[in-house]
């Protein structure tokens, strides 16, 4: 077996991938059929543009684990580009499919929306896994999304560009998605995903 194929099984690559695409393909459906129903508009797409990108960091970093963090941690060669290329072609996977998920209204919930939220939401949950481990990686994303939903004001704009993301029209706040999603990234490529143990 090569190196790569071992690499994807023992992550669990292959259940990740099926995984984004089931999201990306419920997320497509969702989106037309809120759009379809009267009385609402683009608009309505706003819970897609959210909790689809959520379901995809989740996916992304429940995959981000290793079953042998020792093997990893004395290995000759440096860990932290596969971690980083694993990381990335998750993201960028993601990303991809959840902007043609939902195509269109690119100022208002389309896909640049998607895409931002997709790229925050990865970096939450990429430094949840190197903080509190990778099957836990889902636990950040879900909190944050789970105060700003209920928090966030009804008009977009403000302060709320910066603190609320997650729930703003078009491309705004996307300085702060990308920043989250570096920072998120290089902890994860510097540390791995801290070691599951018996408790967790």
């Amino acid at each position: 077996m090569s190196p790569l194929r071992l690499y994807a099984r023992s992550r669990a690559v292959p259940a990740a991938l099926a995984a984004l695409a089931g999201t990306a393909v419920a997320a497509a459906w969702a989106a037309h059929w809120l759009v379809s129903l009267p009385a609402f508009d683009h608009t309505a797409r706003l819970p897609v543009v959210v909790f689809g990108p959520l379901l995809a960091a989740a996916a992304i970093g429940t995959g981000l684990h290793t079953p042998s963090d020792e093997l990893d941690r004395t290995a000759v060669r440096a860990w932290w580009p596969r971690r980083l290329a694993h990381l990335l072609g998750a993201t960028v996977l993601a990303v991809a499919l959840l902007a043609l998920a939902v195509p269109g209204h690119a100022e208002a919930f389309g896909a640049p929306a998607a895409v931002r939220n997709t790229l925050g939401l990865a970096g939450v949950a990429a430094a949840g896994a190197a903080l509190i481990g990778a099957r836990l990686s889902w636990l950040p994303p879900v909190l944050f999304v789970g105060g700003v939903y209920l928090a966030a004001p009804g008009e977009p704009g403000g302060a709320a560009d910066w603190w609320a993301w997650v729930m703003q029209p078009g491309p705004q706040g996307g300085s702060w998605t990308v920043a989250a999603f570096t920072a998120g990234a290089a902890l994860y490529a510097w540390r791995g995903a801290r070691r599951a143990t018996a408790a967790s």
